[in-house]
């Protein structure tokens, strides 16, 4: 084994170092990772770091050799798991894949899950490369994601990424309805320790931990002043973003547990004028270049969840548009 050198993704901006690590090397101890790092054996863009520090996207981490992982059993697709996963396609040339990812599906393997959509990429292989993610959905988060079928695709698909030339947007039902009624919110953002894993938090402005989140946001219907349909388009890149500025206006994503309390937002096992108690997040569209020239624009439907959500309190969702590339 020798050195290697990994890159911090778009959406694995804000991360701990030491989480980024684990997620990659799973045998990897909190107290080995720290001695690499004291050691100047681990580095970001060629210097020493604490493994507490926050990472950037684009910064370059500095791996020495790493300890093998425990074997794993391999992910096996059952019968039917196939023809589910060709089912999430919504768009595919030479280059992408865009699947309509189902609300519950991991993005990527992590401790306690043992099915997610990176595990059953093969299936779509069509006699080339095995696709790759370029950026993650939270589990609970349903939606668009893009898949590149080669590295060098993927390469430039993230750095698309990374320079903010991809327009996301995002759809939400929340508790309440927002004043004003659209705008942009502009909430430093940091990462914290808790009871519960790690969270994302509003920062101070003087908060030297704190990074800079920007959100446009629009209220596209309402059931008088219980509810409301939100677009979101995040124009930064943080941790659970949309989530946590949508609780900073005061209007909770309905089912989102992580983030606001059980009676506001009808997570934790109860229901809220009786919607399901599920997350009523989507990613909904993306618009990107091309790799190959143009622009490609690609949506999303509504998970049934949302669809039911939507029937009962009245809000009327246009169908996803065809892709389109021009």
């Amino acid at each position: 084994m020798s050195v290697s050198i990994q890159t911090v993704a778009d959406d694995e901006g804000d991360t701990r170092l030491d989480r980024f690590l684990r997620r990659r090397y799973p045998a990897l101890t909190q107290g080995m990772l720290q001695k690499m790092c004291r050691t100047g054996q681990i580095r970001v863009d060629g210097a020493r770091v604490d493994a507490s520090a926050r990472l950037q996207p684009g910064q370059a981490v500095r791996v020495p050799p790493m300890p093998a992982a425990p074997e794993k059993a391999a992910i096996i697709i059952k019968p039917g798991e196939q023809r589910e996963m060709e089912r999430l396609v919504i768009y595919r040339d030479d280059q992408i894949i865009v699947l309509n990812k189902p609300s519950g599906l991991a993005t990527q393997g992590g401790p306690g899950i043992t099915r997610h959509l990176d595990g059953m990429l093969d299936v779509l292989r069509d006699g080339g490369d095995r696709p790759r993610l370029v950026h993650r959905l939270d589990r609970d988060t349903s939606g668009v994601i893009l898949l590149a079928r080669t590295a060098a695709v993927a390469a430039r698909l993230s750095a698309l990424f990374r320079s903010r030339e991809v327009e996301k947007t995002y759809w939400a039902v929340v508790v309440g309805r927002p004043l004003p009624v659209e705008g942009q919110i502009d909430q430093a953002l940091k990462r914290v320790a808790s009871a519960f894993g790690e969270r994302t938090i509003v920062a101070d402005r003087k908060d030297k931990e704190g990074q800079r989140a920007y959100t446009n946001y629009r209220t596209l219907d309402n059931a008088g002043q219980k509810f409301a349909w939100m677009e979101f388009q995040p124009l930064t890149g943080r941790t659970h973003q949309i989530r946590v500025h949508s609780v900073s206006l005061g209007t909770p994503i309905v089912g989102d547990a992580k983030y606001a309390e059980p009676r506001d937002n009808g997570s934790g096992g109860s229901f809220v004028e009786g919607l399901p108690d599920k997350l009523h997040l989507h990613a909904r569209r993306l618009l990107l270049p091309h790799p190959a020239g143009g622009i490609l624009q690609v949506e999303a439907e509504l998970p049934p969840h949302m669809r039911e959500s939507f029937s009962t309190l009245g809000f009327t969702a246009p169908a996803a548009a065809p892709p389109i590339r021009r």
